[in-house]
């Protein structure tokens, strides 16, 4: 594919040496320009990302949404596409990319991704999945939310992309899946202290429930077979520990305060 559309690709890293390369090369054929914010990567995430023809700016981490906002201002074209380096735009989502850029119809689009976990594409668990990540760069586009569940927000019309999957190769195995649920519950529970959310014994106790619940039996979680059961467990644990750390934080500030 020779045609560039006038599409930046947006990217934040840190040692995602073994991802980057795929995920940027599946967008260069089309992409007239690929910005990557990297966070003092130790390892050949760089290296990788300039072979791939991305502009890479080396930046202190801000946060989730601060590192991710950094990386839209520094776009140039007319559309923007927010990428993670775990994610991957299949072939049919591609095409659907290129005709979305090409009719102007809306202002932004949602993609749908797949996540691969324990050996195979979930086709329940953590699904439908949809993400707005096509985007006109008139219509303001700005993460916000909480880290790190961080939303992207434009001021405009929006539809959903339905040909094809953002591929998403989250976790590379179990213990890499457990380390960042602890991390990322953690820096839930600080964005919730942050944004005035407090501890409850209700809480801790009826939404690590639901969670589970939501995951494994409205999902249909089941029908994913065990990696299906898995999937809902760690969801209980991420809740359960998130409002565990929220206690934490919350009692510190008192006994300091």
């Amino acid at each position: 594919m020779n045609e560039k559309l006038p599409l930046s690709v947006a990217v934040i890293s840190f040692n995602e040496e073994q991802n980057i390369r795929r995920t940027l090369e599946a967008v260069a054929p089309f992409a007239s320009e690929i910005i990557v914010v990297d966070s003092h990567s130790t390892d050949d995430t760089v290296k990788i990302a300039a072979g791939c023809g991305a502009k890479v700016y080396d930046e202190d981490w801000k946060g989730h949404i601060g590192q991710k906002n950094s990386a839209i201002d520094k776009c140039s074209e007319e559309w923007i596409l927010a990428l993670d380096c775990d994610e991957v735009v299949d072939g049919e989502l591609a095409q659907d990319i290129i005709n979305a850029v090409k009719s102007g119809e809306y202002d932004g689009y949602e993609v749908n991704r797949r996540t691969f976990y324990m050996g195979k594409f979930l086709k329940y668990s953590w699904q439908p999945d949809w993400k707005l990540r096509l985007v006109k760069r008139s219509s303001m586009p700005k993460w916000a939310g909480y880290d790190p569940h961080d939303v992207l927000k434009i001021n405009g019309k929006t539809s959903k992309l339905r040909s094809g999957y953002l591929l998403h190769y989250s976790y590379r195995d179990i213990y890499d899946h457990y380390q960042r649920l602890v991390k990322y519950s953690k820096i839930a529970a600080q964005s919730y202290y942050d944004n005035g959310r407090r501890f409850s014994y209700f809480a801790i106790i009826t939404k690590p429930l639901f969670a589970f619940v939501k995951k494994y039996v409205i999902k249909m979680g089941f029908m994913d077979g065990f990696a299906g059961f898995a999937v809902a467990v760690s969801s209980y644990i991420y809740v359960y520990l998130k409002y565990l750390f929220l206690k934490e934080i919350q009692d510190g500030k008192r006994n300091n305060g």
